[in-house]
Protein backbone atom coordinates (compact mmCIF):
# COMPACT_ATOMS: atom_id res chain seq x y z
CA UNK A 1 0.00 0.00 0.00
CA UNK A 2 1.54 3.33 -0.72
CA UNK A 3 1.11 5.92 2.13
CA UNK A 4 1.72 9.79 1.16
CA UNK A 5 0.32 12.74 1.76
CA UNK A 6 -1.36 13.23 -1.51
CA UNK A 7 -4.71 14.90 -2.22
CA UNK A 8 -5.83 12.61 -4.87
CA UNK A 9 -4.93 9.21 -6.58
CA UNK A 10 -4.79 7.95 -9.72
CA UNK A 11 -5.83 4.18 -10.79
CA UNK A 12 -5.68 3.38 -14.74
CA UNK A 13 -6.68 0.14 -15.86
CA UNK A 14 -3.36 -0.68 -17.89
CA UNK A 15 -5.24 -2.94 -20.22
CA UNK A 16 -7.80 -0.19 -21.54
CA UNK A 17 -4.83 2.18 -21.55
CA UNK A 18 -2.70 2.56 -25.09
CA UNK A 19 -0.05 4.77 -24.37
CA UNK A 20 -1.18 7.36 -26.01
CA UNK A 21 0.64 9.67 -23.26
CA UNK A 22 -2.70 12.63 -23.52
CA UNK A 23 -2.46 12.47 -19.70
CA UNK A 24 1.65 12.45 -19.14
CA UNK A 25 1.64 15.17 -21.11
CA UNK A 26 -1.37 17.28 -19.37
CA UNK A 27 -0.80 16.12 -15.23
CA UNK A 28 0.28 19.79 -14.13
CA UNK A 29 1.48 17.90 -11.07
CA UNK A 30 3.93 15.23 -13.11
CA UNK A 31 2.75 12.43 -11.23
CA UNK A 32 2.01 9.94 -14.30
CA UNK A 33 4.48 8.26 -16.25
CA UNK A 34 4.92 5.53 -19.29
CA UNK A 35 5.38 2.51 -17.71
CA UNK A 36 8.29 0.10 -18.80
CA UNK A 37 6.16 -3.18 -19.02
CA UNK A 38 3.66 -4.13 -21.36
CA UNK A 39 -0.43 -5.06 -21.17
CA UNK A 40 -1.86 -7.60 -23.15
CA UNK A 41 -2.17 -5.47 -25.60
CA UNK A 42 1.28 -5.15 -26.47
CA UNK A 43 0.97 -0.85 -24.91
CA UNK A 44 2.88 0.62 -22.54
CA UNK A 45 0.29 1.92 -20.18
CA UNK A 46 0.67 4.89 -18.60
CA UNK A 47 1.13 4.78 -14.15
CA UNK A 48 1.30 6.86 -11.29
CA UNK A 49 4.65 7.62 -9.38
CA UNK A 50 2.21 6.98 -6.15
CA UNK A 51 2.38 10.32 -4.64
CA UNK A 52 1.74 14.06 -4.90
CA UNK A 53 -1.44 13.95 -7.15
CA UNK A 54 -3.31 16.65 -6.44
CA UNK A 55 -6.85 15.56 -7.53
CA UNK A 56 -7.24 17.85 -10.17
CA UNK A 57 -9.13 15.32 -12.54
CA UNK A 58 -6.93 17.26 -15.95
CA UNK A 59 -5.50 13.06 -16.98
CA UNK A 60 -9.31 12.18 -16.53
CA UNK A 61 -10.08 14.74 -19.08
CA UNK A 62 -7.54 14.18 -21.31
CA UNK A 63 -7.46 10.23 -21.83
CA UNK A 64 -9.65 9.38 -24.89
CA UNK A 65 -10.05 6.05 -23.75
CA UNK A 66 -13.36 5.57 -21.23
CA UNK A 67 -12.60 3.61 -17.83
CA UNK A 68 -9.04 4.15 -18.28
CA UNK A 69 -8.44 6.70 -15.50
CA UNK A 70 -10.06 6.67 -11.99
CA UNK A 71 -9.05 9.52 -9.80
CA UNK A 72 -9.58 9.90 -6.47
CA UNK A 73 -10.31 13.16 -4.53
CA UNK A 74 -9.30 13.16 -0.81
CA UNK A 75 -7.21 10.78 -0.89
CA UNK A 76 -5.96 11.29 2.07
CA UNK A 77 -9.06 11.53 3.98
CA UNK A 78 -9.75 7.77 3.03
CA UNK A 79 -8.49 5.87 5.77
CA UNK A 80 -10.30 2.51 5.84
CA UNK A 81 -8.21 0.11 4.24
CA UNK A 82 -8.97 -4.36 3.52
CA UNK A 83 -6.90 -6.96 2.82
CA UNK A 84 -8.76 -7.48 -1.20
CA UNK A 85 -8.58 -10.81 -2.23
CA UNK A 86 -8.33 -9.82 -5.77
CA UNK A 87 -4.95 -8.20 -5.60
CA UNK A 88 -3.84 -9.41 -2.74
CA UNK A 89 -2.32 -6.36 -0.66
CA UNK A 90 -4.09 -4.21 1.83
CA UNK A 91 -5.47 -1.35 0.01
CA UNK A 92 -7.94 1.85 0.60
CA UNK A 93 -11.60 1.22 -0.22
CA UNK A 94 -14.61 3.10 -1.09
CA UNK A 95 -18.59 2.72 -1.41
CA UNK A 96 -21.16 4.52 -3.92
CA UNK A 97 -24.20 6.13 -3.01
CA UNK A 98 -25.81 3.46 -5.19
CA UNK A 99 -24.60 0.81 -3.21
CA UNK A 100 -22.83 1.71 0.36
CA UNK A 101 -23.15 -1.85 1.88
CA UNK A 102 -20.70 -3.06 -0.78
CA UNK A 103 -16.79 -1.81 -0.57
CA UNK A 104 -14.66 -1.08 -3.74
CA UNK A 105 -10.75 -1.83 -3.90
CA UNK A 106 -8.97 1.25 -5.05
CA UNK A 107 -6.21 -0.93 -6.23
CA UNK A 108 -7.90 -3.37 -8.59
CA UNK A 109 -11.88 -1.30 -8.98
CA UNK A 110 -13.15 -4.50 -7.88
CA UNK A 111 -15.80 -4.83 -5.37
CA UNK A 112 -15.57 -7.34 -2.35
CA UNK A 113 -17.91 -9.18 -1.23
CA UNK A 114 -19.14 -8.56 2.38
CA UNK A 115 -17.84 -12.60 3.53
CA UNK A 116 -13.94 -11.34 1.65
CA UNK A 117 -14.05 -8.43 3.81
CA UNK A 118 -11.18 -7.96 6.60
CA UNK A 119 -11.00 -4.69 7.61
CA UNK A 120 -7.99 -2.97 9.63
Amino acid sequence: MVTSKSRGHVVIDIEECKGCELCIEACPAGVLILSDKFNTHGYHPAAYKGDRCTGCGICFYACPEPGAITVFKRWDQMTETVDCPHCGGKYKVYSTEDEPHILICTNCMKPLQEKEITVR
